[in-house]
């Protein structure tokens, strides 16, 4: 059994070495576990970090170095792509900027052994007040809620946030051909989740909590959008 945490990056910068030292290593010293980091041609000092990182942790450490950037989706496809062809068992995907603490992929890990699910997702909003106080801003809380309900409604479904790039998946579940028509960007988490729920594969939830920075990004409507006309779609024209 074969395990990968792989961490997509992008413009990570010394955040990565954060993300890194939070990972349960001890822990995972049981398992035959690699780290895959996988950056999406960062062009600030997000590389002299990973050099660092590679550098400290050897063997255990996998980097690929996309040469243009692929979008969110495509750098994700490409981990997977990479624990599909040298037979992972499990996958867990953690963000680069340490929004996620990897602290929680232990709790991960043995709730997707116990329970045998799909996958295991990171919630911030089963605990509402923890997301504030994480810093979430006001207008991405009010749209968590508003489209989790949503897809909820529509997808006869009760997750608490539909939205997290946190996940740990049992590759043994999931067909590797469907991913490929995943979205490149945004939306894969949304894809994911779609492909699991209409194939009556059991997704799980933990409560995280997050840390936001000063980021702001203007990518927040058309996914709102986009994630909105999605999430209907594939109910009625699957």
């Amino acid at each position: 059994m074969k395990i990968l945490l792989f961490i997509v990056t992008y413009k990570a910068s010394y955040r990565i070495k954060k993300v890194i030292q939070e990972i349960p290593l001890q822990y995972l010293k049981k398992y035959n576990y690699k780290i895959l980091i996988s950056d999406d041609s960062s062009n600030d000092n997000t590389l002299k970090y990973i050099k660092n990182i590679k550098r400290k942790y050897k063997n255990k450490v996998i980097v690929n170095l996309n040469l243009k950037n692929l979008g969110y989706g495509a750098n994700i496809k490409k981990c997977l792509s990479y624990a599909y062809k040298n037979n992972y068992s499990y996958a867990a995907m953690i963000h680069g900027d340490n929004q996620y603490s990897s602290k929680y992929i232990k709790q991960m890990l043995k709730l997707i052994f116990k329970q045998k699910c799909s996958a295991v997702t990171g919630s911030r909003m089963k605990s509402k007040m923890n997301a504030l106080k994480g810093g979430m801003p006001i207008y991405k809380f009010i749209g968590n809620i508003f489209l989790t309900k949503l897809f909820n409604f529509i997808h006869q479904t009760s997750f608490t946030d539909c939205h997290t790039g946190y996940w740990f998946y049992d590759l043994r579940k999931i067909k590797k051909k469907q991913i490929k028509y995943f979205d490149n960007g945004f939306l894969f988490d949304l894809d994911m989740r779609l492909n699991l729920v209409n194939n009556k594969q059991k997704i799980l939830e933990i409560p995280i909590i997050t840390r936001y920075g000063n980021e702001r990004s203007s990518i927040h409507f058309n996914y709102a959008f986009n994630f909105f006309c999605r999430t209907i779609f594939k109910k009625f024209f699957n």
